[in-house]
């Protein structure tokens, strides 16, 4: 049985948080969780949470054996990006993106 689980807007590079995604893309949750929580990243600690959650979701809806879940299909896509203005010298400004992701897993059986 599938059960997903999306997080929106956060405050993530996509980049970065790609990078994170594409390791635990097809392992079991167990390994997912171990390699997210083990790395030192800000975007591990996220995913490693969204993860959690669709874990979650999964014994809401019942499933059998939570042990026999794996990271079907995980991806980011890009958010909005917040701009922000900097001042300079000489009354100049420099532009500060800010961008956002957003998070979706989903889990299924073996």
């Amino acid at each position: 049985m599938e059960s997903r689980a999306k997080l929106r807007y956060v405050r993530l590079s996509p980049q970065k948080a790609r990078l994170m995604v594409d390791l635990v893309r097809g392992k079991g949750v167990q390994e997912a969780m171990n390699i997210l929580q083990f790395s030192p990243q800000k975007a591990a600690g996220i995913v490693k949470d969204i993860v959690g959650s669709a874990v979650a979701n999964a014994e809401q809806k019942g499933v059998s054996d939570v042990d026999r879940l794996y990271v079907k299909t995980i991806f980011v896509d890009q958010g909005p990006v917040l701009k922000r203005f900097l001042p300079r010298a000489q009354g100049r400004a420099t532009r500060i993106r800010k961008p956002t992701s957003h998070i979706t897993v989903v889990l299924d059986e073996k």
